[in-house]
C-alpha cells in the first residue's frame, strides 16, 4: 500500500481512500465530496492508483482524422459556435465524393480511424448520411468509421421515421463500426433546458447507446463540463453512464470535455481552471470503476496539462485528429492536431509508455 502524498486527511477522505483501495464502489455523496474537496493531490493519487491497476503505465493513442460533412444544424445549443443556418455565410454540406476528395488530399499512411460528427442538417434526407459513410467506406475500407453522436442518431430517427435500431442497422450496412461520444453534454434534463440543448434528451441519449451495445457495437461517451452545472450534476452524469455500463458493458472510454468559451480572446476567468480539469479527470476515474479508460482530450485542455493528467487517472490522449473544428470554432487555444511523434513525446514526457491502438483498444505498437 502506497503512502498518501498528503497524509493528514479528514475522516471522510480516509473512508473514501479505504473504499477505493478495497475495490468498493463510490456513491453520489462520495463523488460530490471529492469535487468539493481541496485535496487535489490525494484525489489524483487515488485516481492514479486505480488507473495503474487497470492499465499499468500504458497510455493509448490512435492515428485518426476528424471529418465534418456539414455544419448546418437545426439545433441552437447555447454553447455551440460551430453550427450555421442553411444559406448563412460559412455554411456548407459536403457530398460523399467531396469528402473523399478532401481525405485523399490530407490523409497520410497510418490513419486508422475517421472521427465523423456534424450538424443536424434537416435540409438533406437520412439517405445523405448513409451515403456519406458508404462513400468513405468504399474508398478507404481499411479505415474504421467512428461516426455520429447519439444525438445525431436520434435526429436521424426523426427525419427518417425509422427506429433507433433500424437507423443503426442502415448505417452499419454502410460501414459504421462505432459511435462517437458527443451529444451527452450534461445528462440532466434541467441543464439541457437551461442551456437550450435542443436535441436528444437524457433518456434518448442513453437509449441510443443501449441499443448500439445490444447490436454488439462498442461506443464512446463524454461529459461537457464547465458551464452552469453543479458538482452534483456532474457526478449524477457519471452515475448514469456507470449504470448503463453495468447493464451493457459497451463503453470503451469516458471523455471529460472542458467547455470552451465563445471567443479565443476570452480571458482566463471565462475558462475552466487547470485545477478543475485535473479534478474532473481524477473524479471520473474514481467514479467510473467499470470503464477501462478515461481520456485526456488535449484539444480542450492543452498538451502540457494532458501530460500531467496521466498521473491523475487518464490513460488515453486521443489521437492525431488532423484539424479539429468544433472546439476551435469556439475559443480553444490548443493545436488542431498532433503528429504521432508529438503524441509519443507527450506520453514519454510524462514517464509513461505510449501505445498506438486501433479504435477498439487493440494494441498496434508499444513504444518502449
Amino acid at each position: 500500500m502506497s503512502t498518501l502524498i498528503t497524509p493528514y486527511t479528514d475522516a471522510r477522505m480516509a473512508d473514501i481512500i479505504e473504499k477505493v483501495r478495497g475495490g468498493e464502489r463510490l456513491t453520489l455523496e462520495d463523488g460530490v465530496y471529492l469535487y468539493d474537496s481541496s485535496d487535489l493531490l490525494t484525489i489524483g493519487q487515488l485516481a492514479n492508483e486505480v488507473n495503474q491497476r487497470k492499465n499499468g503505465n500504458k497510455v493509448y493513442f490512435i492515428e485518426n482524422m476528424s471529418l465534418y460533412f456539414t455544419n448546418v444544424c437545426e439545433s441552437r445549443c447555447a454553447f455551440c459556435n460551430f453550427r450555421k443556418d442553411e444559406g448563412e455565410e460559412g455554411a456548407y454540406t459536403l457530398s460523399g465524393e467531396e469528402m473523399v476528395s478532401y481525405v485523399e488530399q490530407h490523409i497520410h499512411p497510418g490513419v486508422r480511424e475517421f472521427h465523423i460528427v456534424g450538424g443536424h442538417n434537416d435540409h438533406v434526407p437520412f439517405q445523405y448520411y448513409v451515403d456519406s459513410l458508404q462513400a468513405l467506406h468504399d474508398r478507404f475500407p481499411e479505415v474504421t468509421l467512428k461516426a455520429y453522436t447519439a444525438a445525431e442518431i436520434d435526429f436521424f430517427t426523426r427525419i427518417s421515421g425509422l427506429t433507433i435500431r433500424e437507423v443503426l442497422e442502415r448505417l452499419r450496412a454502410a460501414g459504421l463500426q462505432t459511435l462517437t461520444g458527443g451529444g451527452a453534454e450534461i445528462l440532466s434534463d434541467q441543464y439541457r433546458k437551461k442551456m437550450r440543448v435542443d436535441k436528444a434528451n437524457v433518456e434518448e441519449y442513453l437509449e441510443v447507446h443501449r441499443q448500439a451495445h445490444q447490436l454488439g457495437m462498442r461506443t464512446h461517451t463524454t461529459m461537457l463540463y464547465g458551464s452552469i452545472e453543479s458538482h452534483e450534476d456532474r457526478v449524477r452524469h457519471m452515475l448514469q453512464i456507470r449504470e448503463l455500463q453495468d447493464e451493457t458493458n459497451g463503453f470503451m472510454v469516458f471523455i471529460p470535455l472542458s467547455m470552451q468559451p465563445k471567443s479565443k480572446n476570452a480571458g482566463i476567468m471565462r475558462r475552466n481552471s487547470a485545477y478543475e480539469d485535473l479534478k474532473t479527470i481524477a473524479v471520473s476515474r474514481l467514479m467510473l470503476d467499470n470503464i477501462d479508460h478515461i481520456k485526456a482530450y488535449f484539444i480542450n485542455i492543452g498538451p502540457q496539462l494532458t501530460q500531467v493528467s496521466l498521473s491523475f487517472g487518464a490513460s488515453d490522449v486521443h489521437g492525431t485528429i488532423l484539424k479539429e473544428r468544433i472546439s476551435h470554432s469556439a475559443g480553444a487555444l490548443t493545436p488542431e492536431g498532433m503528429t504521432r511523434e508529438e503524441l509519443i513525446w507527450l506520453v514519454k514526457g510524462a514517464g509513461k509508455i505510449p501505445v498506438e491502438r486501433d479504435t477498439f483498444y487493440n494494441e498496434i505498437k508499444v513504444y518502449e
